[in-house]
């Protein structure tokens, strides 16, 4: 800890690391009349990190392939050191983190936060729910089990009832006419870089517009 702290100590020297955190995080004024349920959108940022640091732990062991996907979580539940906690957390923390979006947007409907100046917090809160979904969803074919695979089956047949090109995007997201190995691949891409390299360049933004206009103060 001493250690530790004399290289904060020398970094603040140089780069005034604490007056910048002084003032957007430990000293930001915030409405007296928040609550409890006003947490909901930070929860739901703190279990995206959770969800990384976890996700790059299984990223080590996980292997994209069909013939060895579902070895590779065997492999990684039963004899990784606490395997079987990372991806019981990592699998329990995409439902987790979709509850709580959808909790933190429903405060915000209730109490009409969403109106000027702050509509593009709104448009942008949906894309993260959007974007939250997907990842999720693209995350559940990585085991490559029977119901995964069968669920993904159903999931990307919905697109196919969008008039004219449903059918285009249903073969664009199995990467072909049926759920094989390409589709686990593009769903591997998708899960890993894609989708979270996406949600952080949208969460960005929502956390600059927030700094910006701050918090609204319920009626």
């Amino acid at each position: 800890m001493r250690l530790l702290k004399a290289c904060y100590e020398a970094l603040d020297k140089r780069y005034h690391i604490t007056p910048v955190l002084e003032k957007n995080l430990t000293k930001k004024w915030v409405p007296r009349t928040l609550g409890w349920a006003a947490c909901f959108g930070g929860l739901a940022f703190l279990v995206f990190l959770i969800q990384v640091f976890t996700g790059v732990l299984l990223l080590i062991y996980y292997k994209p392939d069909p013939g060895r996907a579902w070895d590779s979580v065997t492999f990684i539940k039963s004899n990784v050191p606490m395997g079987w906690l990372i991806q019981r957390v990592h699998s329990v923390g995409a439902n987790l983190m979709i509850a709580l979006a959808i909790m933190h947007m429903a405060r915000i409907a209730y109490y009409k936060i969403y109106r000027a100046p702050r509509e593009l917090h709104w448009v942008s809160g949906v894309i993260l729910l959007g974007l939250t979904t997907f990842l999720a969803f693209t995350g559940y074919l990585l085991p490559w089990t029977n119901l995964s695979y069968w669920g993904a089956s159903v999931g990307t047949e919905i697109p196919g009832a969008v008039p004219v090109v449903g059918e285009q995007i249903v073969t664009w997201a199995r990467r072909g006419p049926t759920i094989s190995g390409e589709t686990l691949g593009f769903f591997f891409a998708m899960h890993v870089w894609v989708l979270p390299a996406t949600i952080v360049v949208f969460l960005g933004m929502h956390f600059a517009m927030i700094r910006r206009t701050g918090i609204s103060k319920p009626l």
